[in-house]
């Protein structure tokens, strides 16, 4: 139970290890933020430093040139600019009004924002001799995110969780819509109470697919004894695994 995790941190490139000092330095749980950089550098990380890439910028101007689009903006005006952007009401547009062909819709929308080329999370769990178990998740985030987004990465109990009486998970895909079902949590508990690791993936992904039935994602997860599973839904979903025993990595997919 011991957790450190860092959310909207600029100018630090290693963002898990600035997650660990917040772990191993502090009393908090979440650090967020220029002060979060702030933080790292003061720890010994290198930093500022210029995170973009010639390939990110290329991505970038063209998504400036396609006028912003995709982006996870919804009922606001302009749609087809760059901002700034206004909620519709301001136009006259009735207030909090909602119907469940609108909430399917922006559901819908939503699986073109999230897939293979643009998602760049490593969710990892690690066993020691002891048993001892550590989970660590990083991510760069969803790609044209509106600025100052937190995703479900550093959210404890939703990209990673872990107990060493039970076992670990890790999870990847629409954080937005999958840190509202804190599913690695889900996960671990559902192997306290007896669950084998692939009911207990299907389960929790299941859970979201109910609601949100284009959502992309998928978890993964092992118990204490080794055994381990994933479930996905809206993608094709591979997960590695190496033990001592092994003489190297053995890549599993998981289909939805």
């Amino acid at each position: 139970m011991e957790v450190g995790a860092v959310a909207a941190m600029r100018y630090i490139k290693d963002g898990i290890k600035a997650a660990r000092l917040v772990m191993q330095y502090t009393e908090h749980t979440l650090l967020v933020g220029e002060q979060a950089a702030a933080f790292a550098i003061s720890m010994g990380l290198p930093g500022p430093t210029n995170l973009s890439s010639s390939e990110s910028m290329d991505k970038w101007t063209k998504w400036k040139e396609n006028h912003c689009q995709p982006n996870f903006w919804k009922d606001v005006v302009p749609v087809d600019r760059c901002g700034p952007y206004h909620a519709k009401d301001f136009l006259g547009s009735s207030h909090g009004t909602c119907s469940k062909t609108t909430l399917m819709e922006n559901i819908k929308s939503r699986s073109s924002h999230v897939g293979r080329h643009n998602h760049d999370t490593i969710s990892m769990a690690v066993f020691d001799k002891m048993g001892n178990i550590a989970v660590g998740t990083s991510t760069n985030g969803a790609t044209f995110k509106i600025p100052g987004r937190v995703g479900d990465g550093p959210i404890a109990g939703s990209s990673a969780y872990a107990d060493d009486e039970v076992g670990a998970c890790g999870a990847t895909g629409d954080g937005d819509i999958m840190m509202r079902f804190l599913p690695c949590y889900q996960v671990v508990e559902s192997m306290r109470l007896g669950m084998e690791p692939n009911l207990a993936t299907k389960d929790a992904i299941s859970r979201i697919a109910r609601k949100f039935p284009d959502f992309v994602g998928a978890v993964f997860a092992i118990n204490k004894k080794g055994v381990h599973a994933g479930a996905c839904h809206g993608w094709t979903f591979q997960y590695s695994v190496r033990s001592p025993e092994m003489d190297d990595v053995k890549v599993y997919t998981v289909v939805p």
